[in-house]
């Protein structure tokens, strides 16, 4: 993109109460920017309101600023590392399910490896949304993770926020199973509530390094925009829209993740959910789905038969099952303490109660079990058997 049709776009984005729909209905009349801002007033009052058409008229200060911090960002890529791309909702590579919304943004920013910015970013309808709870259960957790690595393995791109807990889990599965530089499709996106200059959180500043080595970094908003909490439930439009369907894993009643699906289905997406322990708050937004039709996946081949998309031989009835490690695990014997436990959060004191075990021993069990990863340690003294995804 030219520096003076970039300069027109970046100007429409930033005019004062000018929304996505107002610009696409003056894009839809006029044609580019630059014919936008070249019209009278008078004009403009034909699309927009006469307040939105005033505000048109008028340069908005903040532009020539964000105008060469964007240009100095496009041309600052290092030229071995991740390439970086403005895409405007006119170019050839704007993704199609994006389009298909009804608020699709005006303006994505890209970065990501040269091979996917040049033609084609986002793979046609190859997309699956994986989400869920920013403080998951330790199976919550390794089930985004194996879930991801089966369904990526299958085909699909992993799309998610780049939050912590199951977002971070989602997109570290596809990585596991990514081969660098051997695939014209993105192993996983992520898409942010903050400007690209930014990483939030901070926390995961490694794993979006790995993401632009292998997948993309997509935002809506210009380079500068803090993490607003207005910007994370209005990027969630475009992790479904996207996708041919989201997964949420995890999810309390009050979660954003329930925005995603909401959206998914305003979108005409598939959902679907999880289930968990009727003991974990961070089940009942899965649970609250399903009654409302969510689609109940117990395995990624359930996702991928809904999907209508082959399942990879040796993918069998398991998010995790292609790995021989996990069916190794799955054959040793399950012991009377991990009997004894079930899958449900418990007390040691319940355990007690229940082995007729001694604390101290119990507490012994109970670490070498930790340490064979068959048992999550969690907060409040509580311990929880992990199963395979």
């Amino acid at each position: 993109m030219e520096r003076e049709e970039l300069g027109g776009w970046l100007r429409l984005t930033l005019s004062s109460g000018v929304g996505n729909g107002a610009a696409r209905r003056l894009l839809s009349a006029f044609g580019l920017p630059q014919a936008v801002f070249e019209q009278p007033e008078a004009a403009l009052r034909q699309c927009v309101t006469s307040a939105q058409a005033r505000a048109l008229c008028q340069v908005p200060p903040t532009l020539p600023d964000l105008l060469e911090t964007t240009v100095t960002w496009l041309a600052s890529a290092d030229p071995v590392g991740p390439a970086r791309a403005v895409i405007s909702l006119g170019d050839s590579r704007y993704p199609q399910a994006l389009l298909d919304t009804e608020d699709p943004p005006l303006l994505l920013y890209l970065m990501g490896p040269a091979r996917l910015l040049v033609h084609q970013p986002f793979p046609r309808e190859r997309c699956l949304a994986v989400v869920g709870s920013r403080n998951p259960t330790a199976q919550g957790a390794e089930n985004a993770r194996l879930f991801a690595r089966a369904l990526h393995s299958a085909g699909l791109t992993i799309v998610s926020g780049l939050a912590l807990g199951v977002d971070a889990a989602a997109h570290e599965g596809a990585l596991d199973v990514a081969v660098s530089g051997s695939s014209d499709a993105a192993a996983t996106i992520a898409v942010v509530g903050t400007g690209l200059d930014r990483v939030y959180p901070r926390k995961n500043l490694d794993l979006a390094h790995r993401i632009a080595a292998n997948g993309l970094l997509v935002s809506e908003y210009p380079l500068g925009t803090p993490p607003l909490p207005a910007n994370f439930p209005k990027r969630n439009r475009i992790i479904s829209g996207l996708s041919q369907g989201t997964l949420v894993v995890e999810a309390a009643l009050a979660s954003g993740s329930l925005i995603t699906a909401r959206m998914a289905v305003e979108q005409g997406r598939e959902v679907f959910a999880i289930p968990g322990s009727i003991q974990a708050p961070q089940s009942r937004g899965c649970h609250a789905l399903i009654r409302q039709g969510a689609k109940l996946v117990e395995s990624a081949q359930d996702v991928l038969e809904e999907l209508r998309i082959p399942a990879i031989p040796g993918l069998g009835q398991s998010g995790g099952a292609a790995s021989a490690d996990m069916a190794a695990e799955a054959e040793e014997p399950e012991g009377p303490l991990l009997e004894a436990l079930g899958f449900d959060p418990m007390s040691v004191d319940a355990l007690v109660a229940r082995t007729g075990m001694d604390a101290a021993s119990l507490q012994v069990a109970l670490l070498e079990l930790e340490l064979d990863g068959r048992v999550a340690r969690l907060p409040g003294g509580l311990f929880q058997r992990m199963g395979s995804a």
